[in-house]
């Protein structure tokens, strides 16, 4: 990007940014006058320390965009080989103990046959 060309385009943004940083400056002095007026208060004063920040604001996101953009048209990375597909194997139903409890044992042989139609369907 050093040595690009000078186009309309930057020239725009150029401007907007210089705009930015005057009108924003003319903003922070207004507020610097009412501060030190009768009626000004704390609030005026970190509304002149907060103007010229808003103003630098549109340079410093032209300035990160470009940045942004230079690291992505860089060479492109070397991408790792892809993995082969994983094979799952099939999942067995736990083993159910009925001589436990008889109400027991019924409700995991319940719970059982849902998780096999459940692996089925999927």
């Amino acid at each position: 990007m050093p040595g690009s060309p000078i186009t309309p385009r930057r020239l725009a943004i150029v401007g907007v940014c210089v705009l930015s940083l005057v009108v924003c400056t003319g903003l922070a002095w207004w507020q610097w006058q009412r501060f030190e007026s009768a009626t000004g208060s704390w609030q005026n004063l970190g509304y002149v320390l907060q103007w010229p920040l808003f103003g630098l604001f549109p340079a410093f996101l032209f300035w990160r965009l470009r940045r942004l953009r230079a690291q992505h048209s860089g060479p492109p990375a070397e991408q790792p080989a892809p993995e082969p597909p994983r094979v799952v194997a099939p999942r067995r139903a736990p083993v159910v103990q009925d001589d436990v409890d008889d109400e027991l044992a019924a409700y995991n042989r319940y719970l059982a046959q849902l998780n096999a139609a459940d692996q089925e369907r999927r």
